[in-house]
């Protein structure tokens, strides 16, 4: 059994922190390099500010990376995306023994057979045009989706949903907000989706397990992996305590080598986005960064009390405050209508958090208003 490793709360925020990537040191980086490294970001069309890919890449990129190119190298075929998240290409072979269990995981085998005609015209008519999206798609289904929540009756986009779990279509892109579909063996490399190069499951989630962690740094022992995208936990990486924090953790191992433990984090100030790796569990903020931060868009307004989308604001390995703010295209401007301090800024940080609004302004080509 592997001996826990003691650490300060100062060391666990400096894992975090170096893991996702939030260091500074990622800015000399490829775009799927830090993708790599995240093992995934997350695809939020939202426009309040800039899409969650936009800038979670930002953050670390800074001005090597340029709005919209995440969406670029995906329709070239240098990323893949499954459920919502853009992620690196080798890893495509972690995910295809899942294709073939997804229809029974996600309980819609009963329903993609009785709709058997309706699936093989959906990948007939993509096979014989091209990339469409589910707004070109006719629905056909003898038998309408059960559901009584959202997807009720939405039996094209439910499809589309399934045949992408299922390994037969991919994204290639978006128009508007809808997906781009297309045929994956059309986009995806052939030798990936080869059954020689599956991983079986067991292995392949193991592994999985390992890059999220390796992403985060440092995570909760009871969901050492997310749930979401494992369906359970694999405990993978080093046991943890951490002083004056709650709870048992995991690490990762390279984040105790030398190398990374002893590098100092730099005095810079990040404005993250609300979906960035950094803010992936809730418990994790509050624990280890002592920071009570979540979306308020669909809180009444009398309860908000950073703003409907705030950006949190990182400063070294300190979650220190929010920018509440929202892009106008239309006007040519960045607004920002207000920060939250949890404690108050000093003169120089100030100073910097108005620098990075700057920064991040001229990065979507728009006006800073305050």
């Amino acid at each position: 059994m592997t001996t826990a490793v003691h650490l300060s709360a100062d060391e666990a925020r400096r894992i975090a922190v170096r893991a996702a990537l939030l260091d500074g040191t990622a800015t000399d980086s490829a775009l799927d390099d830090v993708v790599r490294a995240l093992a995934m970001v997350r695809v939020e069309l939202t426009t309040i500010v800039m899409p969650a890919a936009d800038h979670v890449l930002y953050s670390r990129l800074g001005n090597a990376v340029r709005p919209g190119d995440a969406e670029r190298v995906l329709a070239r075929g240098g990323l893949w995306e499954r459920t919502w998240m853009l992620r690196p290409l080798e890893h495509l072979p972690l995910f295809t023994a899942g294709f073939r269990t997804w229809l029974d995981r996600a309980g819609a085998r009963g329903w993609v057979e009785a709709n058997a005609y309706f699936r093989q015209s959906i990948l007939d008519r993509i096979g014989d045009v091209g990339p469409l999206t589910s707004a070109d798609i006719p629905d056909e289904a003898v038998a309408p989706w059960p559901s009584t929540g959202w997807t009720n009756d939405r039996n094209v986009t439910q499809m589309l949903e399934l045949l992408h779990g299922a390994g037969e279509l991919a994204v290639v892109g978006r128009a508007g907000r809808y997906r781009v579909w297309d045929l994956a063996e059309n986009v995806l490399p052939a030798a990936l989706l080869d059954p020689a190069a599956e991983v079986p499951r067991e292995q392949a989630a193991r592994l999985r397990s390992e890059h999220l962690l390796a992403a985060c740094g440092i995570m909760r022992d009871s969901i050492a992996v997310s749930p979401q995208e494992l369906h359970g936990v694999v405990p993978v990486g080093v046991p943890a305590t951490i002083e004056g924090v709650a709870g048992r953790w995991r690490v990762d191992p390279a984040q105790l080598e030398p190398a990374a433990s002893d590098r100092d984090l730099p005095d810079r100030i990040t404005l993250l986005s609300p979906f960035d790796r950094l803010l992936t569990d809730k418990q994790r903020q509050l624990r280890l960064f002592e920071f009570d931060y979540g979306i308020e868009m669909y809180k009444p307004e009398q309860l908000r009390r950073r703003g409907p989308f705030a950006l949190p604001i990182l400063h070294g390995d300190r979650l220190i405050g929010s920018v509440d703010a929202r892009a106008d295209r239309r006007a040519g401007s960045l607004v920002v209508h207000g920060i939250t301090a949890d404690t108050p800024f000093s003169p120089a940080v100030r100073d910097a958090v108005d620098l990075e609004l700057e920064r991040l302004a001229r990065w979507l080509r728009l006006d800073l208003v305050r």
